[in-house]
């Protein structure tokens, strides 16, 4: 008796007609009833009551096949068992980032961690700094890259670097037409562009308190879904936004970038479940540290010690 022999079984009970069963079953008809005649000769009792039409178990062909049924059952069971194991051992990274983060290195972590790590699953995605913690909580995502301070006890958060702002105005702009930086004064007199929309807080706060800090209220604010309408509404001439430095490398054609007089920065912020140094997030941890160097960046001493 085997598996093959209880599936051929099932499909004989479940059609009552041996025609049936063996067109479910992908083959001929005459060897599934030999099959079935060899496993009634091995119970000891015939199964299947073939003086009837349709087919119709016999009491102990009832019997047998519930027993069929839960050991089919409890293969597949089993299967599935075997198959979440087996993605469970898989190595894998889930990595959170904001969209200005692509601007920032990013990439080019991404590209030496998969030369380094090539047996490592890393999967990506886009979301704000408010999502990702909520994704690290709930174990959606391994580490988090955002710009917006946020405290919570499960995620421990360690500054990057800080990267200065700039400002991003239409070509047709007076502002910055000179090669001058320009002050947050003069910006205040234009539409600020502001992102993201939803949810807050988020990075579109961080550049509203900037504003703020220095005694200033924007002339007006549009709120943008994210970083490239924000550029895109720049350069339709619908206003001006303030934005990461290494933005710049973004729609170089229709926007002009212009260095602040202020001192601003916003900072890179990486996150990660509080205790979870798992090889993988230690490996991505190094690079960083390797790549920073490379890149002249200062690197802080809880990166280097890891």
């Amino acid at each position: 008796m085997d598996l093959r022999q209880l599936r051929y079984f099932v499909a004989v009970a479940a059609e009552r007609n041996f025609n049936k069963a063996a067109e479910r079953l992908n083959m001929a008809q005459p060897p599934l009833s030999r099959s079935i005649q060899q496993l009634e000769a091995e119970v000891g009792a015939e199964l299947i009551d073939r003086n009837v039409r349709p087919l119709a178990l016999t009491p102990i062909g009832q019997l047998f096949h519930i027993q069929a049924m839960q050991i089919l059952q409890r293969m597949e069971d089993m299967r599935g068992m075997m198959r979440s194991a087996v993605a469970t051992e898989r190595r894998r990274l889930r990595i959170g980032f904001v969209a200005s983060t692509i601007y920032a290195r990013l990439p080019a972590l991404i590209r030496d961690y998969r030369a380094e790590y090539p047996d490592v699953e890393l999967t990506l995605m886009e979301s704000v700094t408010l999502e990702q913690i909520a994704a690290l909580k709930d174990g959606r995502i391994d580490i988090g890259f955002g710009r917006v301070r946020f405290e919570d006890n499960a995620v421990r958060r360690t500054i990057l670097r800080n990267e200065q702002l700039i400002a991003a105005v239409p070509l047709s702009s007076p502002i910055g037409r000179d090669g001058a930086p320009v002050k947050l004064c003069r910006l205040a007199e234009e539409k600020l562009i502001i992102y993201p929309s939803q949810p807050r807080p988020s990075y579109a706060d961080d550049v509203l308190s900037l504003f703020h800090d220095n005694g200033l209220e924007p002339h007006a604010t549009y709120e943008a879904r994210e970083l490239q309408i924000a550029l895109g509404l720049v350069a339709a001439e619908e206003g001006i936004a303030v934005i990461p430095e290494s933005v710049r490398r973004s729609r170089p054609d229709d926007v002009r970038y212009v260095d602040l007089v202020e001192f601003a920065t916003s900072p890179i912020i990486m996150s990660h479940r509080i205790g979870d140094f798992s090889p993988e997030i230690i490996g991505f941890i190094r690079i960083i540290v390797r790549k920073y160097h490379d890149w002249g960046y200062p690197v802080s001493d809880a990166l280097s010690a890891i």
